[in-house]
């Protein structure tokens, strides 16, 4: 099974709608990561890895001050992939990269996805790439079987909506609303534009931005095949609790 076709296959066999769990490398400490992630993976369908980045625009205040503490202690992409690389055990959910374009480009397209193979990465997830301009990357990833996972929101024309449906790979990821992440009520025309989305999709459609609930997950859960949790799982993190136990009630368990 190539990287890509594992996303998929966790989130379709997911019981009940696939829980995409978010947390920022080496937020709250660098020293945890890979125990955070292994918690975090042992709970969830699939995991988010966000990678630290100055200037995180399609953030929330809390994803803002988890990637400043990150990079204070000194994480960067290279250092999240040699984390991943150094592991002797295999996670229960496949991983991704959630970075903005510039740590990317830094790298290297080619040079990335090698590495991001090596260290067991299934796919990424770039929001300030533009759908026009991601060509370079979606086959330096797809040379190495690695996901490029789309982003669509409710803004989205019926005619973008179904090109970059086509174009991604693992699911699509569907913003449940303008803004940022992190807060903010679910939008009242959500059933109808995760239904649109749906249709457009021949992958399945996971859909967040806010989610903090279990009424959430499963309002959510009716319409699409997952639900991405971000924020509100850093703060549980932060606090020192149980990410296992958070997302268990997520699930209503």
């Amino acid at each position: 099974m190539q990287p890509h076709e594992s996303i998929r296959h966790a989130i379709e066999s997911a019981d009940g709608p696939a829980i995409v769990a978010f947390l920022t490398a080496g937020y709250p400490d660098r020293g945890r990561f890979l125990a955070d992630l292994e918690a975090v993976a042992k709970a969830a369908d699939a995991v988010e890895i966000g990678v630290p980045f100055s200037d995180p625009m399609a953030d929330g205040v809390t994803i803002q001050r988890s990637s400043r503490s990150a990079i204070e202690q000194g994480v960067s992409l290279r250092w999240i992939l040699d984390e991943l690389e150094r592991r002797d055990y295999a996670l229960p959910a496949p991983v991704l990269l959630m970075s903005y374009l510039n740590p990317l480009l830094a790298f290297g397209y080619d040079a990335l996805a090698a590495r991001a193979a090596e260290s067991g990465v299934s796919g990424f997830i770039v929001p300030d790439l533009p759908f026009e301009e991601s060509g370079p990357l979606r086959e330096a990833l797809a040379s190495r079987g690695l996901a490029l996972v789309q982003l669509v929101t409710p803004a989205t024309p019926p005619e973008r909506l179904e090109a970059l449906c086509r174009a991604s790979s693992g699911f699509v990821y569907a913003v449940t609303r303008t803004g940022i992440t992190g807060s903010g009520a679910l939008p009242a025309e959500l059933e109808s534009y995760l239904a649109a989305v749906k249709a457009a999709s021949p992958l399945p459609v996971c859909a967040g931005f806010g989610v903090r609930e279990p009424a959430q997950v499963a309002e959510i859960g009716r319409h699409v095949d997952g639900v991405i949790v971000g924020s509100a799982l850093v703060e549980v993190l932060e606090r020192g609790e149980d990410p296992a136990a958070f997302l268990a009630a997520l699930r209503g368990r």
